[in-house]
Order: structure tokens, then sequence, then C-alpha cells
């Protein structure tokens, strides 16, 4: 069965302030509402969890801001998304020097995109992750300075967005989901509705 047949009769719940996970998750033809995330979601992790742990964790705690929101026909998804590189994880730049220092530490280096997913209604709840590597080549200073400029990626983990002029001229190769970078791995996530609807049902 189709998924929007399966949520025919439920509530589908987008919490995130994300246009691109709007855009994706428009993608699949299914109905859903947003939800905000006005809560903190930067909340610290314990400093022994691994860090492709980092976005599940993220992800579940601003999923239980929710939990008294939630009824038996709702259900919610949450996500969070890191960019992790030298075995540390790579925050989103707190102005432009910073994106530009970013940018300049992945040049010529791979690095890995971790997004954590939370499924969760009122009885259940299920949580899963994808990881892509993604291959930078060498950035020339011109080219940071260019997109720092021009296209202000103050609000994306890793100081890019792969969507725009950075990926087309600055991405060798990607290893994974290519929408798992932009911040959802929808492929994933529509296998895990179907099964997680499924199992509401059961």
């Amino acid at each position: 069965m189709l998924l929007h047949d399966l949520l025919k009769g439920k509530r589908l719940v987008l919490a995130s302030k994300s246009p691109r996970r709007r855009e994706l998750l428009k993608g699949l033809d299914v109905d859903f509402e947003i939800w905000d995330t006005n809560h903190d979601d930067e909340e610290p992790f314990p400093a022994n969890l691994p860090l492709a742990d980092v976005p599940v964790f993220l992800a579940k705690h601003k999923a239980a801001h929710f939990a008294d929101e939630l009824d038996e026909n709702t259900i919610l998804i949450t996500c969070d998304t890191v960019v992790i590189c030298c075995n540390q994880i790579i925050g989103k730049p707190r102005d432009a020097a910073d994106a530009r220092r970013i940018l300049s530490s992945l040049s010529n280096k791979s690095h890995t995109v971790v997004t954590g997913v939370c499924l969760k209604s009122k009885n259940s709840e299920r949580v899963f992750d994808a990881a892509t590597e993604v291959y930078f080549k060498r950035l020339s200073l011109e080219e940071i300075d260019y997109y720092v400029d021009r296209y202000k990626p103050f609000d994306k983990a890793g100081a890019y967005g792969v969507q725009e002029w950075i990926g087309y001229v600055g991405v060798e190769r990607i290893d994974g989901s290519y929408f798992n970078v932009m911040g959802l791995p929808i492929h994933t996530l529509h296998s895990q509705l179907i099964s997680f609807v499924t199992s509401m049902s059961k």
C-alpha cells in the first residue's frame, strides 16, 4: 500500500525549522503539518557518546518536547544533522569569519554527514540514522569568500548547503544519500514511515 493511503486518518507532523526538510517531505506527496521547534535544539550530549550517535540523541530530545501533544493518530518526525570531520562535530558557523574557517577545514578532504530521525506517536517511538560521505575538492579562498558573502550559510551545519553553488562547484563525490546531506534521508524515511504506520495498526 502507498504511504499516502496508509496515512489516511493519521496526522503527520514535521517538527523542524528547516525549509530543506519541509521541501523534501513534501516530495513524498503526503499531507503534513509543521510544528516549530521553539525550544533549545542544542541540548548538550554526554561526553562519552560516540559522535555518530549524537544526531539520534538530539532527534529524540526534540521529540520529547512534544510528547504531551501526541495522540494515537499523530505521527511526529524530528531530525538532527551533524557534520563530522577529523573526529569532530562541525556545527553551524557563528558568523562569516567562522563560516570561512569551517569551509577551509573541509577543503580537499572528506567528511561524514549523519542525520538522526525520530518517529514518535503517543504509544510508539522509532529512531534511525543515515550517514553520507562527502568529498570536497580544494576550495580556493576566492570561492569560499564568494559563497559565504553571497549565500550566508549561517543556519547550516558545516557552513554549506549541498544544493547551493558550493555543492555544484566544490563537491567531487558523494557516497550515500544526497538528500541526507540536505538534512533528511528521504528514501529511508519513506520506508520507515510505512513500517511505523503499519505497526500502529496492529
